[in-house]
């Protein structure tokens, strides 16, 4: 079953009310797990881009108070889904370790095996996303984590823009993960299209799909379009849910619904409708009735077949 992962990403605007907003629009939206960021721009970009680059630092507005992540993960957790969180340096490592179910690592720090190492030294379920990266750059990041002693690893295949054009989702490549890693894979979107997403779990069997969750279009990252609002994500995931049952089991035999209606089929001996037994049957309730035409009483027919026109049409189902 595919689970569904709530990237809060930097929408929350620093804002306890939102962030509860947040995960309670996830929570509704049917996903399994909510996951945020947390990251300081001091430690994520070098001393020479920020002192160059005034947009760089105006994200120091988007970073989530540490001191917030127990309450969140309260929160998630009363709502029934799984708490995640990226850290982006290691020292986030050890302040998310005691609060979260799992971890991840963005694609950007795929190339950092130290902060893979250290994610999968939690014994933590651990994430691994693989944007922009060459299939042995993603095989290399597995084996740092198993080398750690990672032991429940997902791969994430992804692609890095926002959004992505969906003839550029390469899907295909889950495939090659899944045999190259020998992990589960799933699907970190950035696509905002719900053909992608259906055909990432239908068709590629997505043991997780992540999505960016905005509340209301006000989010600081819903500008670029690769965030889904409550409302878009909700029948997506429902209609992705709906396709696993509709699969079943695969094996050929009636179904519940159908049983009534197995009575009411051709006879072979003669091939009319219903089976011999059926109309034995039949006769012996309008006998016992005393009635002259048991299609003159209700209850005759099994419910289902009542309903139906396969009693009274020629052709039947």
């Amino acid at each position: 079953m595919t689970q569904f992962v709530a990237e809060i990403s930097s929408n929350h605007a620093r804002d306890p009310g939102r962030c509860r907003a947040l995960i309670a629009a996830a929570a509704a939206a049917g996903c399994d797990a909510v996951k945020f960021q947390l990251f300081r721009i001091d430690r994520l970009f070098a001393p020479e881009v920020l002192a160059r680059s005034a947009e760089h630092r105006r994200r120091r507005e988007w970073e989530l108070p540490v001191d917030l992540i127990p309450a969140l993960a309260a929160e998630t957790r009363a709502r029934g889904m799984a708490f995640g969180c990226t850290p982006f340096d290691l020292e986030a490592v050890g302040e998310l370790a005691p609060h979260v179910d799992f971890l991840k690592v963005a694609s950007y720090e795929l190339t950092w095996p130290d902060l893979i190492a250290a994610c999968a030294r939690t014994g933590l379920p651990t994430v691994l996303s693989t944007g922009m990266a060459t299939l042995d750059e993603a095989v290399a990041g597995v084996a740092v984590a198993r080398a750690a002693g990672a032991r429940d690893l997902t791969v994430l295949h992804c692609v890095s823009s926002y959004p992505t054009p969906p003839a550029e989702c390469n899907l295909a490549a889950m495939e090659t993960l899944a045999r190259a890693c020998g992990t589960p894979v799933g699907w970190s979107d950035h696509s905002r299209s719900p053909e992608v997403v259906l055909r990432a779990v239908h068709r590629f069997d997505a043991a997780m799909v992540e999505f960016h969750l905005d509340l209301d279009g006000r989010g600081a990252e819903y500008a670029p379009g690769h965030c889904w609002l409550p409302e878009e994500i909700a029948p997506v995931i429902a209609a992705c849910r709906l396709g696993r049952v509709l699969d079943g089991s695969g094996d050929k035999r009636p179904q519940p619904c159908e049983a009534p209606d197995r009575a009411w089929r051709a006879d072979p001996s003669d091939g009319l409708r219903p089976l011999l037994a059926t109309r034995a049957e039949w006769l012996e309730r309008a006998s016992l009735a005393g009635a002259s035409s048991p299609s003159s009483r209700p209850g005759w027919a099994p419910a289902a077949c009542r309903a139906s026109p396969c009693c009274r049409s020629p052709a039947g189902r």
